[in-house]
């Protein structure tokens, strides 16, 4: 899990995120993000619904992945910028954790958000 310092806290910081950010995706997974002027560090929200799996320890078990998935990439990842991270396929949950390393590592890749 990454520190409080660098999740969102409440809904109305994911809007602008919503409306102004831009987005790529993979399989089963996408990246909102939007640089963040106002902020010198990053933050991170992990967006599971309940279309992708109906029980609540399932959605936990997919964003407590991913949220350490991504505390890994933390250091590289440039200041400034809010990401949203949105699962769509419900393998996430069950697929080896190399696996949903080298997807999040692509999607920031994509993104063009890593440190050089």
């Amino acid at each position: 899990m990454i520190a409080k310092l660098y999740r969102f806290h409440g809904y109305n910081a994911l809007k602008f995120v919503y409306s102004k950010g831009k987005t790529v995706r993979s399989r089963g997974v996408s990246l909102r993000f939007s640089p963040n002027s106002r902020r010198t560090e990053s933050r991170l929200a992990v967006v599971v619904s309940k279309k992708v799996a109906k029980k609540a320890p399932v959605r936990n078990r997919i964003r407590r992945r991913l949220y350490e998935t991504t505390r890994l990439h933390w250091a590289m990842i440039e200041p400034g910028y809010d990401l949203v991270l949105t699962v769509f396929d419900q393998e996430a949950a069950t697929m080896p954790i190399e696996k949903l390393d080298k997807i999040v590592n692509d999607l920031l890749n994509q993104a063009k958000i890593l440190k050089s």
